[in-house]
């Protein structure tokens, strides 16, 4: 499926057309939106001067907190417009609800069919649905609707029950996969331990979410060679949120999110709010357009990224979204080293002795922050016969990638598991910030 024309003209005209969906997001705010109404009595400024890109500096960011705090006073339709409430997973903190009008649905809809179109999902194909569609979540409900709207077959298995998974595979053998990256893993492992042929099955591609599957050169990363080491499935990356209502999807030239001008308006900045060098990474802060129920405007994302405005192979010249270096609330101090989880992350991924993990952040009596990761051991994977080595190991492998070492310690494959998969969780957790109970 072909994108619309305007992702494949000159820059200066995209920003053209999306100066025109500003100027028309902002007298939408005008008019319906309580707090944002109550934002520009406050700060002064009036709609019709923001006109350009430059002039939204003059507003204040939206944060997350904003969301949790006047969460009704973002609703710019009556409450009978209303047609779905969805909530944030809590990703970076307490769930935060989000209605959406059946026009809201729509686009979601059409974001998705842009999104899985960029991924090369046709009309006629037959797609495994490994995300839920209940418990209040988006992700499960765009996939769906843009499916539909593709013209594509739907099978509806859910996450997790890995037989399950396997026999709808056998049974309809569809040929696109949509998941969580490392969920592929574990179902391999499952197919391989009961004698599953699972490259026979026709699957060619997987549209994968919720992970990182690239290094920012786009080259694949750890999880992503696992995968592609033992099932030759094309492997497309997505970056969304619930906030944004928007995915950024790779195309088949694997160089980054693309970028949809009539949905959504992105700027990056720093711990300041103040725009970022060009090619510098910064927090993504996001106008959402079109959006019906609950616009939100300069809405800080958390999520720290590069994005790369050079056009792609594949035609398009909106700029794309690189994977995601880390989150914003979720950076690092150690011993006077700021780093991100992820960095964390990579080292335990690229050591191949270490089956599963958990981090952990808190504060010591100072209000520094110290770091914990508990480790389980793959059976007779390990090149030592006890644990301390492996210990030792693992600190030697931090301080030559990281400069510096967590405290770490070894717990049972089972024992970690148990946190990774939290009961009512939508998500693996892998780390835990006790600094503000935020969960990743």
């Amino acid at each position: 499926m072909r994108s619309p024309d305007i992702e494949y003209r000159p820059a200066e005209e995209i920003r053209r057309f999306q100066e025109e969906k500003l100027r028309e997001t902002l007298r939408y705010l005008g008019l319906h939106s309580p707090y944002y109404r109550q934002m520009a009595r406050e700060e002064g400024f009036a709609w019709e001067d923001i006109r350009r890109m430059e002039d939204l500096g003059r507003i204040p960011l939206t944060e997350k907190s904003d969301l949790q705090r006047c969460n009704a006073r973002f609703l710019c339709v009556p409450r009978e417009r209303v047609a779905d409430y969805i909530t944030t997973s809590g990703t970076l903190g307490e769930p935060v609800t989000f209605a959406l009008s059946e026009g809201d649905l729509n686009r979601l809809a059409y974001n998705e069919r842009l999104s899985f179109g960029c991924a090369g999902v046709a009309p006629g194909d037959v797609v495994q649905l490994m995300t839920t569609l209940d418990r209040r979540f988006m992700a499960g409900l765009a996939y769906y609707l843009g499916l539909r709207s593709i013209g594509a077959g739907v099978i509806r298995v859910g996450n997790g029950i890995p037989a399950l998974q396997w026999d709808t595979l056998r049974r309809i053998r569809p040929d696109t996969l949509v998941c969580v990256p490392s969920f592929i893993l574990h179902i391999i492992r499952y197919a391989e331990e009961n004698g599953i042929d699972y490259r026979s099955f026709g699957v060619r591609k997987a549209v994968c979410i919720g992970e990182n599957l690239r290094e920012q050169d786009f080259s694949l990363n750890l999880l992503g060679r696992r995968i592609r080491e033992k099932w030759d499935l094309a492997l497309y990356s997505t970056y969304a949120s619930t906030e944004m209502a928007t995915t950024f999807t790779e195309c088949s030239e694997g160089c980054g999110g693309h970028h949809h001008p009539e949905l959504i308006l992105c700027e990056l900045v720093d711990d300041r709010g103040r725009p970022v060098a060009e090619g510098e990474p910064g927090e993504l802060v996001v106008t959402t357009l079109g959006v019906e129920a609950m616009p939100l405007l300069r809405f800080r994302t958390g999520d720290v990224v590069r994005i790369h405005s050079e056009p792609c192979a594949c035609g398009r010249t909106t700029f794309r979204v690189s994977p995601v270096v880390g989150r914003r609330q979720q950076m690092l101090k150690l011993k006077g080293t700021t780093l991100y989880p992820p960095a964390i992350f990579d080292v335990l991924d690229h050591t191949d002795y270490v089956e599963n993990y958990l981090v952990e952040a808190a504060s010591d009596a100072n209000g520094n922050d110290c770091v914990s990761v508990r480790v389980g051991l793959r059976p007779r994977a390990s090149p030592w016969g006890d644990e301390a080595a492996a210990v030792k190991d693992l600190k030697d492998r931090f301080r030559a990638r990281l400069r510096v070492t967590p405290e770490v310690c070894i717990g049972s494959v089972e024992e970690v598991a148990a946190m990774n998969y939290p009961p009512m969780s939508r998500k693996t957790v892998k780390f835990i910030d006790k600094r503000k109970q935020i969960t990743l």
